[in-house]
């Protein structure tokens, strides 16, 4: 069923750490493993020594374990339309970006997931939010499009998702509207920029400073900015890919034991469900999950 509350006055963010109001997500019904990309590739490739299965009742399970968190955290959830051929669609994170002037309808690449702008579109007229921009110069997706803190913003592309062209028509978007936007090349094997760095808090993320280029963890560096660091090892595994909830909450996962010790002892409340299902198929919960509106940072 879908709902069509009016988010007309509830949308919008200008960072990615404050309390989250709103999310926007999908629902995994017609999830399937399928060769997209790197991270499922190796978890397919190597099925045969590490009995890795797919279990669309577990992927159900552990996405309405997720969907609990955020709504005892009280962040109203909103959900894509679900539709058998976009079976990779609920990963909301990359049909679309919210931003601080309306929601960016992103180009995907993916033969799969080519036409999932469409439920993202309607998502969006449906709850009377204004669309702010659509990315045509080259493939673009929303993992790449990374507000760190307000004013400034990591635009990432590996090539066979977002692209060069891509990322730097949105990046003079983000110029136009007078802030920065710092554009990088990220390996294949992380996907999106969100899979190397997510912020955490004010002046703080969480990243993998050996996948990243020096002169990029400088220019964050540079920025202020703290970097709790994850290890390569997680970070491969969608470690860095989790959700800052705020308050000192976060939605992390299971898989980064190491990470999720770090941010506790930092005092923060960490939520750290079994994400297996999805982490083994190619995103976390930061890609699963399209903040719509937070308190303004």
């Amino acid at each position: 069923m879908t709902t069509h509350m009016d988010l007309s006055s509830s949308w919008g963010i200008n960072n990615d750490y404050a309390p989250l109001k709103h999310v926007l997500l999908g629902r995994p019904e017609f999830y399937k493993w399928v060769e997209a990309g790197p991270l499922i590739g190796r978890t397919l490739a190597n099925a045969d020594k590490t009995g890795a299965k797919f279990d669309l009742q577990l992927a159900m399970a552990q996405h309405a374990e997720m969907v609990s968190i955020y709504e005892e955290n009280g962040v109203n959830c909103h959900y894509l339309q679900s539709d058998e051929a976009l079976h990779r669609n609920f990963f909301a994170r990359d049909s679309s970006a919210m931003s601080p002037w309306g929601a960016l309808i992103c180009h995907m690449q993916l033969k799969c997931r080519r036409a999932d702008y469409v439920t993202a579109i309607q998502f969006y007229q449906d709850h009377n939010i204004p669309i702010w921009k659509y990315a045509t110069a080259g493939h673009f997706e929303g993992g790449d499009f990374n507000i760190i803190e307000p004013g400034r913003i990591l635009i990432g592309y590996c090539g066979e998702r977002s692209e060069k062209e891509g990322s730097e028509q949105v990046a003079e978007f983000v110029r136009a509207e007078g802030w920065e936007a710092v554009v990088a090349p990220i390996s294949r094997e992380f996907v999106h920029m969100d899979g190397l760095i997510v912020p955490l808090a004010e002046k703080l993320a969480v990243a993998c400073i050996d996948a990243m280029e020096p002169w990029l963890v400088e220019i964050v560096k540079g920025w202020g900015i703290e970097i709790v660091d994850v290890s390569y090892r997680e970070a491969k595994n969608l470690g860095v890919n989790l959700v800052a909830l705020g308050s000192e909450k976060v939605l992390s996962m299971a898989g980064a034991t190491d990470l999720n010790a770090k941010m506790r002892a930092l005092g923060f409340e960490v939520y750290d469900p079994d994400m297996s299902m999805f982490t083994l198929g190619g995103g976390g919960v930061h890609c699963l999950s399209q903040a719509l509106c937070r308190e303004d940072a």
